[in-house]
């Protein structure tokens, strides 16, 4: 017997584990992916929070369009930016706990969506507060 295997048989090895059948790596997929899809949200909500613009046409006949942002609507945007934030971190936490070896693969698209979502939470800092 070597040295450094257990004595139970029931130990599982998880450097022999493939990543797709690892239960922490499944949730770590998961938490990004929702990560994602509440940046798609903030996304849609920001499409309806923004001010309209308003064409040479739409001044022409008269059509008025909303110039300021919604109240509302920016409220839920910065809740999911931060939303966004949040998750982006968690998951690099998850990462960072998981891989440790030279042959791991750390992955970018956390540092993408901390980075985006932090931009815009500044963006719409000074958007708000001239």
């Amino acid at each position: 017997m070597k040295m450094n295997e257990p004595s139970d048989k029931s130990f599982k090895n998880r450097r022999k584990t493939p990543r797709e059948n690892d239960r922490f790596f499944q949730i770590m997929v998961g938490v990004n992916v929702l990560g994602w899809f509440v940046f798609i949200a903030a996304l849609l909500v920001f499409h309806d929070a923004r001010p309209e613009f308003v064409s040479g046409v739409q001044a022409f006949w008269g059509v008025e369009g909303r110039e300021e942002w919604s109240e509302t609507l920016s409220i839920y945007l910065v809740g999911l930016l931060c939303c966004c934030v949040a998750i982006s971190a968690a998951v690099l936490l998850m990462k960072r706990k998981r891989n440790r070896r030279e042959k791991d693969q750390y992955g970018i698209n956390g540092y993408v969506l901390m980075f985006i979502a932090i931009s815009s939470l500044i963006i719409l800092y000074f958007e708000f507060n001239p």
